[in-house]
């Protein structure tokens, strides 16, 4: 292949074949669509987003807790594309929908990203789509990483921006999981960790939901990490990963009223189901 071939795969396809106006149109359509949730409903309050204005265009990782499946993305997706256009902290012009940032991609679990059509039409606006070594279909496991999902990670930050959630769940305060802190000591990005809040009271589980109105989801971006990667090992890494994202044990001394009120609501749920 010349240099030329090259160049023309670079435009129009992204690291995986898949058509450019393909995702324009996709994130368009999921753009325009939670817009008003995230701008009317419940409305987005972002914060640091001037980190992003000086990053390289490749080979940039961001780690973050996560709270729902999909609206996390689709909050970042926006945050992220409004900041690209010098809207910073504000997705108040939706213009930034007609010109995405359309090599940004996530890493998303397979078995997510394969229930339904929309899932799919979901992975196809940039999902990187990795099997579990955990657990699957709600089932423990147990089995060895596949190096196929980490060199589509791989490729994607190559080629552009990519959002990881160390924890692999929804859950919060779940441990993070190695695979990032190995992904960071061998490829060495810039990582940026952002940290959420809000999601899990305004949307359902999956996020395609309103369940609450008037709530102010949160997205945090904050400064690189400083990492020495000559002498820090993969679990010094995690360790400071775990810190930014705000999701280590002492985080949770103090419960904040958004905490409560979520378990609340979940006891009320139990006791209605028993």
């Amino acid at each position: 292949m010349d240099g030329s071939e090259k160049k023309k795969r670079r435009i129009f396809r992204d690291a995986f074949g898949n058509w450019f106006i393909l995702k324009r149109i996709l994130i368009f359509v999921f753009g325009t669509i939670s817009y008003k949730r995230f701008n009317g409903f419940n409305r987005l309050k972002i914060s640091g987003a001037e980190q992003l204005e000086n990053l390289p265009d490749s080979n940039v990782l961001f780690v973050s807790n996560h709270q729902t499946y999909f609206a996390d993305v689709f909050a970042m997706f926006h945050a992220i594309c409004s900041a690209r256009h010098g809207y910073i902290n504000t997705i108040k012009n939706p213009i930034y929908l007609l010109d995405p940032k359309v090599d940004l991609y996530y890493v998303a679990a397979k078995e997510t990203m394969n229930k339904g059509i929309l899932a799919k039409l979901f992975a196809l606006a940039g999902a990187i789509t990795v099997k579990r070594t955990w657990r699957e279909a709600g089932k423990e496991v147990n089995r060895m990483v596949d190096l196929t999902d980490v060199d589509n990670i791989v490729k994607a930050m190559n080629n552009g921006w990519v959002i990881t959630f160390p924890q692999g769940t929804t859950k919060p305060w779940s441990p993070g999981r190695k695979g990032t802190a190995k992904l960071i000591k061998t490829r060495k990005p810039v990582v940026i960790p952002v940290v959420i809040n809000g999601f899990r009271r305004a949307f359902d589980k999956k996020g395609l939901i309103i369940k609450k109105r008037g709530i102010e989801p949160t997205i945090i971006f904050k400064e690189p990490l400083k990492i020495d990667y000559d002498n820090e090992n993969t679990a010094e890494i995690l360790e400071k990963v775990m810190e930014a994202i705000e999701q280590l044990p002492k985080f949770l001394k103090v419960k904040t009223v958004e905490e409560l009120e979520a378990q609340r609501e979940e006891e009320k749920n139990k006791l209605f189901f028993e």
